[in-house]
């Protein structure tokens, strides 16, 4: 056991660093890990991506916290929009998790693979986010709040890399729309945990310690680790090239997502 607890402190410091080197959230790189390592301890193949998903959300819980005193600290946080997208993102991230709960191995790993190759493809390929092809209004923020909280809590992210192209659409800069981002982080975060934990409940077979879908041990030694290397992958972003390092991961993350996909069309795990 003192192997794994190691392993995740490792895996956490390594999600930091990254998190806060490119911008990206943790759940990226958090659930393929998870969802890696989870058979190789023979977790239940029916519930591998559901735990990997519910334990990477525990995680943002924490981090997001942090996150948001830093941005609220430099005022960089409009507050008014995240009071109109958090309904929805509440009510969608409920549904995100009801969906995930019911979702074959199959198709989460399809539905995941096919979100690494958009992320590849932002990393890669560094598209311009900035325009006002949106004009932002209170249903406008409260749909798009439902839909990120949604596909959130399915893919076990904070929603950061899909509602910072989301905000800067709607004419926000891309300093105030991390900012955004981030604070919508904590209610996704937050509902999906309560969520996959009174899901997985009284679910039979799940692996000891947890709280419901929630793997305690790779949760704890995973937030441990984030919470420290993230200010470190900041402060990195000035010192290291840090466009062909994005583009280094870049093709990381599509190397895995395509591993992913070969292994959803497969067929079941």
């Amino acid at each position: 056991m003192m192997d794994e607890w190691v392993l995740y402190l490792l895996f956490g410091a390594l999600a930091g660093v990254l998190s806060g080197l490119f911008g990206i959230g943790g759940g990226v790189v958090i659930v393929p890990f998870l969802a890696w390592r989870f058979p190789l301890r023979n977790f239940p193949p029916e519930h591998v991506m559901v735990i990997a998903v519910a334990t990477s959300l525990s995680t943002i819980v924490i981090t997001s916290i942090a996150s948001i005193h830093a941005h609220h600290h430099h005022g960089a946080v409009d507050w008014r929009v995240v009071g109109r997208m958090a309904p929805g993102i509440l009510v969608g991230t409920l549904l995100g998790s009801i969906v995930a709960d019911h979702l074959p191995a199959y198709w989460f790993k399809l539905i995941f693979a096919g979100f690494l190759l958009y992320v590849a493809a932002r990393l890669l390929l560094k598209q311009a986010e900035q325009g006002r092809e949106l004009a932002p209004g209170i249903w406008l923020f409260g749909l798009a709040g439902g839909g990120i909280g949604l596909a959130s809590a399915i893919l076990g992210i904070g929603g950061g890399t899909l509602s910072v192209p989301f905000l800067a659409r709607c004419g926000y800069s891309i300093r105030h729309a991390v900012a955004i981002s981030s604070t919508c982080g904590f209610p996704i975060a937050i509902a999906g945990t309560l969520s996959y934990i009174a899901l997985g409940w009284n679910q039979p077979g799940l692996p000891s310690p947890h709280l419901g879908y929630v793997y305690l041990p790779a949760c704890l030694g995973i937030i441990i680790t984030s919470t420290l290397f993230a200010p470190l992958g900041a402060r990195l972003t000035h010192r290291l090239p840090t466009e062909r390092l994005r583009r280094y991961f870049g093709v990381l993350v599509l190397a895995i997502g395509v591993k992913l996909l070969w292994q959803a069309l497969e067929g079941p795990i």
